[in-house]
């Protein structure tokens, strides 16, 4: 399986920070923001990674990361995005990457205390579709929302002024190579972006689409608040630990923060 972290985007959330520099160079405690998902990649085993970036200093990417040896990869790769065309597109940009095998990609800004050895594991056993992380949060509405019934997402809607559940879509997504022909299927949403949330719906019409939760804490870092929250948890508990605890299932999950 080869991997593809997701670093294009303005950052027009963390101006005027990103006036000067890419916001997934800016600094989580004692690491840029980008090392953090390369190595979740290096934690499960991902070592052949595609970096998609874009805006005008694309080039500190390389200046930092080299060859991506340094940091454990076999070879990191390098691919440029115009403008901002969403998450969806920029994966699509890693179709001949890929080479026909199944891939995990990454946000650049999502940071996590575990690693999801145990969730990759799982996915490669599943004969097609896709897997999505969950966590369970108190401001679902800035995400990705799931829709649950039992254990199975039925839906997710994404930044839903009124969540139908507490369950966000983190930034870690499994997918077999019918992603791309799914991307192609897209249509612009109302922002304009090719919308990954859509392309997850695709897989759960299939009924190919399967879900966990993430085990220990999770943040995002475009905004300010966020990034004050993941320099804080990583300077309090560290990131990125080799070992995985058992998860809770999604439905037990839900059963539990409603009691």
């Amino acid at each position: 399986m080869k991997g593809v972290v997701l670093a294009g985007g303005m950052g027009s959330r963390l101006l005027p920070l990103t006036k000067v520099t890419n916001k997934h160079l800016l600094p989580v405690y004692d690491k840029p923001m980008i090392s953090y998902p390369i190595q979740t990649m290096v934690n499960v085993g991902i070592l052949d990674v595609l970096l998609v970036t874009g805006g005008r200093n694309a080039g500190e990417f390389l200046r930092l990361l080299g060859d991506g040896r340094a940091l454990g990869l076999n070879r990191l790769h390098y691919t440029y995005q115009e403008g901002e065309g969403g998450i969806a597109q920029a994966l699509g940009m890693a179709e001949h990457f890929a080479e026909g095998g199944p891939i995990c990609a990454i946000l650049g800004d999502n940071i996590i205390e575990k690693n999801i050895s145990r969730a990759v594991e799982r996915f490669r056993q599943q004969e097609r579709g896709a897997k999505i992380l969950l966590k369970q949060v108190p401001d679902a509405h800035r995400f990705g929302v799931a829709e649950i019934q039992g254990d199975r997402v039925v839906r997710i809607e994404e930044k839903p002024k009124v969540p139908k559940s507490d369950f966000a879509v983190t930034g870690f997504y499994l997918y077999d190579n019918s992603v791309f022909e799914k991307i192609r299927r897209l249509r612009p949403s109302g922002r304009g972006e090719l919308e990954i949330t859509d392309v997850n719906n695709f897989y759960i019409e299939e009924g190919t689409l399967t879900c966990e939760l993430l085990d220990g804490w999770w943040t995002d870092a475009g905004t300010f608040d966020s990034l004050l929250r993941a320099n804080n948890l990583v300077a309090q508990n560290g990131a990125n630990h080799s070992e995985e605890p058992g998860e809770l299932p999604v439905e037990a999950a839900a059963q539990k923060s409603r009691a």
